[in-house]
């Protein structure tokens, strides 16, 4: 899983972007509001708060040691016990009245300093292809609202707290590079996260079941390594260790889709990956991802993703 697991974050252009620590002292409430294609944290360094989920209408109580991970951008508030959600205070408003700047600890609430509310907070965002919804993968896409990972010890990971202790080390320090190490390990952390996350799934969970169950990761696994090959539903099949019949049912029915419209579509985001960081030219991209001619490669790209492979890089 974790190769899988690598190769779907590096070609989403996974971007780890640190942003703030917090000092939250009682009464506070901060309404955090959505934004596309990003995945936050929260990390309780200190203390405890409530975190209210807009998309399920859960409010979930975290202490020190916890981290909650929101996938998918979602609006959410960041409480203390006295405060509702209707109650708090937009991000844009609490910025302007705490005066901060981007600098520093974000200090805002009354005069309880011993129930001092320590947070490390981040973002990551996602460039996912032009004029389709979502990341560009379904792994990320249907990760669900949020994942509360808490009880940090050998059972919980405890590679968790110590990533984010270093986070914290290197934001609150002065040593030179440390934003960038910061930012480095909080890309990691991310990873973790879910890669802990799908290793908990199991093959009858409806959102994520594919890439629990061991047949078709075996198979995803091959082809994300060489996804040039000239693949078919009953080479994938094979890697499986399936019958073609048995194999393309299992996938259509965990995955939700068809397992050549899978590589098609993971194809694709490679070419959006190639033509924008890498810098290729079309006939790149398509020798790339397995397509003998640029004609059949910039029909199928202009399909998937609505532009031809042409005017993306040129956009981008």
């Amino acid at each position: 899983m974790l190769d899988l697991l690598s190769d779907i974050l590096t070609r989403l252009s996974l971007r780890g972007t640190f942003y703030f620590r917090t000092s939250f002292t009682p009464p506070f409430g901060i309404q955090v509001p959505r934004f596309e294609n990003v995945a936050r944290f929260h990390f309780v360094q200190r203390g405890e708060l409530k975190v209210y989920v807009s998309t399920t209408g859960e409010t979930l109580r975290l202490r020190q040691g916890d981290l909650i991970l929101i996938p998918h951008g979602a609006p959410h508030a960041l409480l203390c016990a006295e405060v509702k959600p209707l109650d708090a205070l937009p991000l844009e408003q609490v910025l302007e009245v705490a005066g901060y700047t981007g600098d520093g600890v974000l200090v805002y609430g009354g005069n309880d300093e011993e129930r001092d509310t320590q947070l490390i907070c981040g973002h990551f965002s996602f460039t996912g292809p032009a004029g389709r919804q979502g990341t560009g993968h379904m792994l990320i896409d249907r990760l669900p609202p949020y994942i509360l990972i808490e009880n940090y010890g050998e059972e919980a990971g405890s590679w968790i707290e110590s990533t984010l202790r270093m986070i914290g080390s290197e934001v609150s320090g002065t040593r030179i590079g440390g934003d960038l190490i910061a930012l480095k390990l909080s890309e990691v952390l991310f990873a973790q996260a879910i890669r802990t996350y799908l290793e908990r799934q199991s093959p009858g969970d409806a959102a994520l079941a594919g890439f629990a169950d061991t047949r078709i990761s075996r198979a995803l696994t091959a082809f994300h390594q060489a996804p040039a090959n000239d693949w078919s539903v009953a080479t994938l099949a094979r890697e499986s260790g399936m019958s073609r019949t048995a194999f393309a049912q299992l996938f259509a029915e965990k995955m939700g889709t068809t397992p050549m419209q899978y590589l098609t579509d993971w194809r694709m985001q490679i070419a959006c990956h190639g033509l924008t960081e890498a810098r290729w030219n079309v006939a790149d991209a398509a020798a790339e991802v397995g397509y003998a001619s640029e004609a059949a490669f910039s029909r199928v790209f202009k399909k998937q993703v609505g532009l031809s492979p042409a005017a993306y890089r040129a956009m981008h």
